[in-house]
């Protein structure tokens, strides 16, 4: 079945072709992969085997929110990498753990239970397995579940998993937990830019304005895992990312001067991504990872991502007080999150393309 939906801005958004479940073919016992899933040899991943789900010390910084240093470390990571995991972060591990398996539930769910939640490209709010609707694009090898969570206006939970049947009272519980981290988080992204501590909280829409999105993703077990990414490269359009990965599966990478490095899973830790509004807003001091996933044969992996974005409607653009600290002069042009969202939804994701469309001359 191909959807068409039509959309504020009077486009006509429809997947191209029928969608097919990435966790159906996994289960069908293929053994070579689809065309449309095998990407150029020089987006494929390294063939050699992931890395021990272990820290390295020049991999992708750790903060702990109880040190004393952690301004200092959260300073550098924002500026030279664009993300860093989080630990001592306040957020229960029994709201981690029962997330992770309300989640994974959903994908244990029967197939014709799963698609009645399938979902369009005017939204991606439900159950979905690829982004964009340009024709031919290649896929990849994953599926999810989008929905929203704040503002409440937005918040429609007779779209969120029916079942199991404490999905919804344990997804919410996990996410009013990340919701005060992201509060805290933009608190400490203030100070460390040298601005009131309540200004992109304020920046971004207000608190009852921010927006929260939960998207579970279900990355199955792939015979020909060099062949192809459970996600694409990428970076996210809103403020910043919150990823729970599972505890001893890696697949996550953000790329750092070119070079792709794994960032293994540590117990407990969330996976704070920036994206790219928060780039836009310090006018490029910090700076937004891009990232993407990778796939495994013998293990399906799973990753929890709460996304905080800025109210839809407001036109975010570089904050004159950073602006004029830096020399004065702002180097990205200011945009609505609604009509840069839509970019991605219309054409999918592609790096830092969109992001780097907005630089001025």
């Amino acid at each position: 079945m191909v959807v068409l939906c039509n959309n504020s801005m009077g486009l006509n958004l429809a997947w191209p072709e029928p969608v097919e479940r990435v966790q159906k073919l996994a289960e069908s016992g293929i053994t070579h992969l689809p065309q449309r899933y095998i990407r150029p040899p020089q987006e494929r991943p390294p063939s050699s085997p992931s890395p021990s789900p272990s820290p390295s010390p020049a991999g992708v910084p750790v903060v702990d929110l109880s040190a004393g240093n952690s301004m200092e470390v959260m300073h550098c990571a924002c500026r030279e990498w664009g993300a860093f995991q989080l630990i001592n972060h306040g957020i229960p591990h029994i709201f981690l753990s029962s997330a992770m398996h309300a989640s994974r539930g959903f994908f244990d769910l029967p197939m014709s239970e799963k698609q009645l939640y399938a979902n369009d490209p005017l939204t991606y709010e439900g159950y979905g397995s690829r982004m964009g609707v340009k024709k031919g694009i290649i896929l990849d090898w994953g599926d999810y579940f989008f929905h929203h969570l704040r503002p409440l206006s937005h918040r429609k939970q007779h779209k969120w998993p029916a079942n199991p049947p404490h999905y919804r009272r344990t997804i919410e519980e996990y996410c009013s937990g990340v919701f005060e981290l992201c509060k805290e988080l933009l608190s400490m992204f203030s100070e460390d830019l040298g601005l009131p501590k309540s200004r992109l909280v304020e920046t971004f829409g207000g608190e009852e304005q921010i927006g929260l999105c939960y998207r579970m993703n279900y990355y199955p077990e792939c015979p020909q895992p060099e062949l192809t990414l459970g996600l694409s490269p990428h970076t996210d359009p809103g403020c910043f990312t919150v990823i729970f990965q599972d505890d001893d599966v890696c697949g996550l990478q953000v790329k750092k001067d070119d070079v792709w490095v794994s960032v293994p899973p540590i117990p407990k830790a969330l996976v704070i991504i920036l994206a790219d509004q928060l780039e836009v807003i310090s006018n490029g001091i910090y700076t937004s990872a891009e990232h993407r996933t990778t796939v495994n044969k013998e293990r399906e992996r799973m990753s929890l991502v709460v996304f905080c974005n800025p109210d839809g409607e407001m036109k975010i653009g570089p904050v004159q007080e950073v602006v004029a600290a830096g020399g004065g002069k702002a180097l990205y042009e200011e945009m609505s999150f609604n009509q840069y969202r839509q970019l991605i939804r219309t054409v999918g994701i592609k790096g830092k393309t969109f992001l780097n469309s907005r630089k001025g001359s």
